[in-house]
């Protein structure tokens, strides 16, 4: 067997299914958005944030090229204590947070469409309801979800390194990589 023969039989290529999942319905088109600021752990905390960075915001960057997209991911030690978020600076000047402490990655994704997906996501909803569907796939596992108990709201991590400052030595802005620029554009998207 040659080796195009062999490569037709092993089925789609990689970049087909990558495409595949980029044109995935819903379409995630954000109306009237400017900018997006994601600020999360760089491992073992904030899963429903890596995992919204890992699955969702290719998709977004894909859907919005224009979109400015920032991802900042911190080491963040057990001592530390900081929720991610996303801060959403619409075209018009209005900026709002989201919270995404203890959110699955597709709570993540209905609470940003539902602040600027605009008409088609309402479209998209309607008919994913009449059709039995849910509105984003994964969504019917959220109800899993084991909320731990805190004493105190969690602050953002810019309050909390304003409250912290860090030992001497060691880097403040403790971001991955250390000496470069928040990844913007497709490379937000990447790991």
């Amino acid at each position: 067997m040659s080796r195009v023969a062999k490569r037709a039989a092993a089925g789609p290529s990689h970049l087909a299914r990558v495409l595949e999942n980029l044109n995935a319905a819903p379409k995630l088109t954000l109306s009237n958005l400017k900018s997006l600021k994601l600020s999360l752990a760089f491992q073992n905390d904030h899963f429903g944030a890596r995992h919204f960075v890992k699955e969702q915001l290719p998709r977004i960057q894909y859907a919005n090229p224009n979109l400015n997209i920032q991802v900042e991911k911190v080491r963040k030690t057990a001592n530390e204590a900081w929720r991610p978020e996303i801060e959403l600076e619409f075209v018009n000047g209005k900026q709002t947070t989201l919270d995404l402490h203890e959110k699955w990655s597709s709570t993540i994704l209905k609470e940003l469409m539902e602040l600027a997906g605009g008409e088609p996501w309402a479209k998209w909803k309607a008919q994913a309801a009449a059709s039995g569907l849910p509105v984003v796939p994964g969504e019917e596992n959220e109800h899993r979800v084991v909320n731990r108990p805190t004493r105190t709201p969690l602050p953002s991590l810019k309050v909390f390194r304003a409250s912290a400052p860090p030992p001497e030595g060691v880097n403040p802005d403790n971001s991955i990589p250390p000496d470069s620029p928040p990844k913007t554009g497709v490379a937000a998207a990447l790991p």
